[in-house]
């Protein structure tokens, strides 16, 4: 037959074979007209488009007898007839014949629409997404308890107190220094003294912000510049940060004297050209005797801003940064507190050149005046300072004693009745807590990340209240992290010896000796290609790690054999391997098994 002819069946259809080169077999899954179905996107769409507007729908069901106009299609019920099974629509149903020669043969693997089922604009019409109110996930079941927390940040410890108990002594005797700066004279330089956890920044931090509400009531120059010299360790960082900070206030100030002044030179000039009155005239109020004057002050102030240049981080040298902070400092009038947190470091890291300085500057100022007001860890710290700097800077000094244990609780309570919702604590839980701190020299910031963590160990379990037990959890927890942060901060051959120390702990031997672990470090560097220190320096590693709480060393006697360190891990074993091995520069220690030869003791 030739191409293009087609041979009338016997039910009235149209063979669906003729003029079709490939052979249709009504059983073959790998028919080509079925997988050349998507083969031209343009005529899918057109197809598509064609079959839309006309609304036609065929059954899928191959008997015509059951043909439903409202039934669901073959998408709709999950069965999906025609091409996939190579069953064309005019075999199964003789009536789709008619609707058979009016798609192309390429339009075979569409779905119902003329769709490509390839296409990504697919729609799939068998598929519902669960849209459920009751379909909970990850954060939703996390929210679904109710909250112990009222407030958490009351528990941190930047946060500052309206009260503190305990410290009022303290304060007062601040106070009475600081208070000369409400009468423009300069307070005496305060050095304040404590251990860990003693109220100390807590209490500088209230009494500063005491300071400034009073000076605004009183409309008096004085302002308050906090510094952590942890962080800002070197004198060109303090020095810069106190100059950006007077800089950026200064800017302010001129940016507020402009706008008045330029107002008033605008009302000036309006009286003239409207009324016709003397401009001198509407400036005789003001200390101001004509507008040529005003704008003079005005230009002044203009070049004064564009003069104020920030003092970058680094690259410039520490002389003109010192000049810069002087100048901006020395603007206009005003009595500065510079609070020195963590003072030591600055000493230890830059010297006392930056005490120096600032100690003596008061006497170079002409409108400001300058108090600083030291906080240190380290009761000691001044023995290394310059006699004259010592003798400037220490003109007061304040001690905050640990607290005990009954002061903890009062602290704790106090804090508790803003932090947590009523009744969600247990009778037992600030008493464990104070417990735990007063054990530590009295440590309120330890008592507080205590009560803090027990807080979040509970709401994550979804409990109801904090008890004795959350309590428990969280000293663990607590003492974990700290060892996990020691251990993650250690130097790659410091690893390297306490791994060589938990290799021989996990392989039985006990009261370990500095040779055993010399032995076992040397192969271990080899394993990973490290530097391989002497034994001394290893006996040194081994003493900073007794010094740190990792291992407890002790000088054992061995009689005519001479002396050794003899050690023991105080920390837990699989967390601190762990820790060592999540370090990407040990490398393949963990594959690294030196024999170990265990020995026992007598």
């Amino acid at each position: 037959m030739d191409e293009g002819d087609h041979t009338p069946r016997a039910d009235g259809g149209i063979d669906p074979d003729d003029g079709d080169e490939s052979d249709h077999s009504s059983g073959s899954e790998d028919s080509p007209s079925n997988r050349s179905s998507a083969t031209d996107p343009d005529d899918v769409k057109r197809t598509g488009s064609a079959t839309a507007e006309s609304g036609d729908e065929r059954s899928d069901s191959p008997d015509v007898d059951d043909f439903d106009p409202d039934a669901p299609t073959g998408s709709d019920t999950g069965v999906d007839v025609g091409s996939d099974f190579g069953v064309s629509d005019a075999d199964s149903d003789p009536d789709a014949a008619s609707l058979s020669t009016d798609a192309r043969p390429e339009t075979a693997g569409l779905d119902n629409g003329g769709r490509d089922r390839s296409s990504p604009d697919v729609d799939f019409d068998g598929v519902v997404l669960d849209d459920d109110d009751d379909n909970q996930g990850l954060f939703d079941d996390l929210l679904s308890g109710e909250p112990i927390f009222e407030n958490k940040e009351v528990l941190r410890p930047s946060y500052t107190p309206h009260e503190l108990p305990h410290r009022n002594d303290q304060i007062n005797r601040m106070a009475t220094i600081l208070v000369s700066a409400l009468r423009g004279e300069t307070p005496s330089n305060i050095l304040i003294y404590g251990k860990t956890g003693t109220g100390k920044t807590a209490s500088a931090k209230f009494v500063s912000q005491e300071l400034e509400s009073t000076s605004q009531k009183y409309d008096v120059p004085c302002e308050v510049e906090y510094i952590n010299c942890e962080v800002t360790d070197t004198q060109y960082r303090v020095l810069a940060q106190l100059a950006n900070t007077f800089i950026e206030e200064n800017q302010a100030v001129i940016a507020d004297r402009l706008e008045r002044l330029e107002g008033l030179r605008a009302d000036a000039t309006d009286a003239a050209e409207t009324a016709g009155r003397d401009p001198a005239a509407t400036l005789a109020d003001t200390e101001f005797d004509s507008v040529d004057e005003l704008d003079d002050r005005i230009e002044t102030l203009e070049e004064d801003a564009d003069e104020m240049e920030e003092v970058p981080m680094t690259g410039w040298p520490t002389d003109r940064v010192y000049s810069t902070f002087f100048e901006a400092v020395d603007y206009h009038e005003r009595v500065v507190v510079i609070m020195l947190d963590e003072i030591d470091k600055l000493v230890e890291k830059s010297g006392d050149d930056t005490l120096y300085n600032l100690s003596r500057m008061n006497s170079e100022l002409d409108r400001s005046r300058i108090s600083i007001m030291g906080i240190s860890n380290d009761l000691k710290f001044t023995d290394f300072l310059d006699p004259r700097v010592k003798s400037s800077l220490g003109e007061e000094e304040i001690v905050f004693p640990p607290y005990d244990a009954n002061q903890l609780r009062d602290i704790l309570q106090h804090r508790a009745d803003t932090a947590f919702k009523p009744d969600a604590l247990t009778d037992d839980v600030i008493p464990l807590c104070a417990a735990f701190a007063a054990q530590e020299h009295g440590d309120a910031r330890r008592a507080l990340d205590l009560l803090r963590t027990a807080g979040e160990l509970a709401e994550r379990s979804q409990a109801e209240i904090v008890a004795e037990k959350h309590v428990r959890q969280a000293q663990d927890k607590i003492e974990l992290d700290r060892v996990v942060e020691v251990v993650r901060t250690l130097p790659t051959q410091s690893k390297i010896v306490l791994f060589a120390v938990i290799l021989l702990e996990k392989n039985g031997v006990h009261n370990i000796n500095t040779g055993e672990v010399f032995n076992i470090y040397k192969r271990l560097c080899e394993e990973i290609d490290a530097d391989v220190l002497t034994q001394r320096r290893v006996t040194d590693l081994i003493s900073e790690l007794d010094m740190l709480g990792i291992v407890n060393a002790v000088v054992v006697s061995k009689g005519r054999y001479g002396r050794t360190k003899e050690m023991g891990l105080s920390v837990p074993v699989e967390e601190t391997e762990a820790v060592l091995l999540s370090d990407s520069r040990l490398g393949d220690i963990e594959n690294a098994q030196p024999f170990v030869q265990a020995r026992f003791d007598n």
